[in-house]
């Protein structure tokens, strides 16, 4: 049949792109890294250090699922032949459309290993720590920034990862005034770093009586969750530590106990908080290990062959400044100002769908790095 030859030739056009990828992710080296880690874990003292133990832990899955997700692959390849083969020695048109959906389903998870062989950044497969603050528009803008906050959160939830609260502040009328938290999961940091910058709406404001469009902005700044002991000094007269009462989101501690803290760095201008942790202790030790990735991602910055890499240019949260718009009307469409990616499905956008604009961003910057080499 006409249709499962085209789906046929359709398929065999991946199998160069499928090699490819399986010798980018270098499988020989990850089984037997697996290999290794699982004799390590059969050590009756491998529990002594519960942290370097939950650490390698971590590390076991995160090559068990790359390798079970590239053979998977592999299998599937071979699988949608065999029923593209039998289809035709049967005869059988009620078999395209099934047919059709694996092919789809397999083409956008190769597209997706393919995307993972991009993140070889030094810092891609940490955990991520996204910063929201709604900048000019007033209390639109806090209903702009709760609007990001539930994007990315949806975004997160459908990648399996978890997220966790470490600083919220509402808005003075509505919505959030800015949010810090962290993303947890394999590569998220590579991932969402392509959200770096200012977000811009424009909409008819729910908040304006008048019924007039209404532009808003919201910046986001996305830092690695570096969990490595850094090599960064802070000399305690650069810094103020404020302790106040927590607020918003959080456990059931919040506004029991003056347990939140902000530490400011005079030098940079830097501010961060935290107020998700049970203790005083504890939220002053993850506010300066946020604060000292911060800093290093800083200093890193001074090298110019990682700059690109790393962190972006921060700009102020206002008109000229968006990476992405966001026009819900008078008609609707997300365009990204930097890869010129765009898509009129925006209440998908804002549903989470947003790995059309982090695939685009992690191509550019794969072609950029390519010009740089040549």
């Amino acid at each position: 049949m006409v249709q499962l030859d085209q789906m046929k030739i359709e398929l065999q056009q991946y199998e160069e792109a499928l090699a490819e990828a399986r010798d980018s992710l270098d499988l020989d080296y990850k089984k037997q890294r697996i290999e290794e880690l699982s004799r390590e874990m059969e050590a009756p003292d491998f529990w002594n250090d519960a942290d370097r133990a939950n650490g390698k832990m971590k590390q076991l899955k995160e090559l068990q699922k790359t390798v079970e997700d590239a053979d998977g692959l592999s299998a599937a390849y071979d699988d949608i032949m065999m029923l593209i083969e039998m289809g035709n020695e049967d005869d059988d048109p009620s078999v395209i459309p099934g047919i059709r959906a694996e092919l789809d389903a397999f083409e956008a998870k190769l597209e997706e290993i393919r995307l993972s062989t991009l993140l070889t950044g030094e810092y891609d497969d940490s955990n991520a720590i996204i910063s929201l603050n709604a900048g000019a528009g007033g209390t639109e803008s806090c209903d702009w920034c709760s609007m990001l906050y539930r994007m990315y959160t949806k975004w997160a939830d459908k990648k399996g990862y978890t997220v966790e609260v470490l600083n919220f502040v509402d808005g003075d009328e509505a919505g959030i005034k800015s949010v810090d938290f962290q993303v947890n999961g394999t590569n998220a940091y590579g991932y969402l770093k392509s959200e770096r910058g200012v977000h811009r709406l424009v909409r008819i404001s729910p908040f304006n009586a008048q019924g007039k469009r209404q532009t808003s902005f919201v910046s986001c700044d996305v830092t690695p969750d570096i969990e490595k002991d850094l090599d960064v000094v802070i000399n305690p007269d650069d810094i103020r530590i404020d302790t106040y009462r927590s607020s918003g989101a959080g456990g059931q501690h919040i506004n029991k106990t003056s347990s939140a803290i902000r530490i400011t760095h005079f030098p940079t201008g830097i501010v961060v908080t935290c107020q998700n942790e049970r203790s005083q202790f504890q939220n002053k030790d993850k506010a300066m290990q946020m604060l000292k990735a911060k800093l290093y991602m800083l200093k890193q910055e001074e090298e110019a062959a990682k700059m690109a890499g790393i962190r972006g240019e921060i700009k102020d949260i206002a008109w000229g400044s968006q990476i992405r718009s966001y026009v819900l009307q008078p008609y609707t469409l997300v365009k990204d100002t930097r890869t010129e990616e765009e898509t009129s499905n925006a209440s998908g956008v804002l549903d989470g769908d947003i790995d059309r604009f982090i695939n685009a961003y992690l191509k550019m910057e794969a072609g950029k790095a390519g010009r740089r080499e040549e």
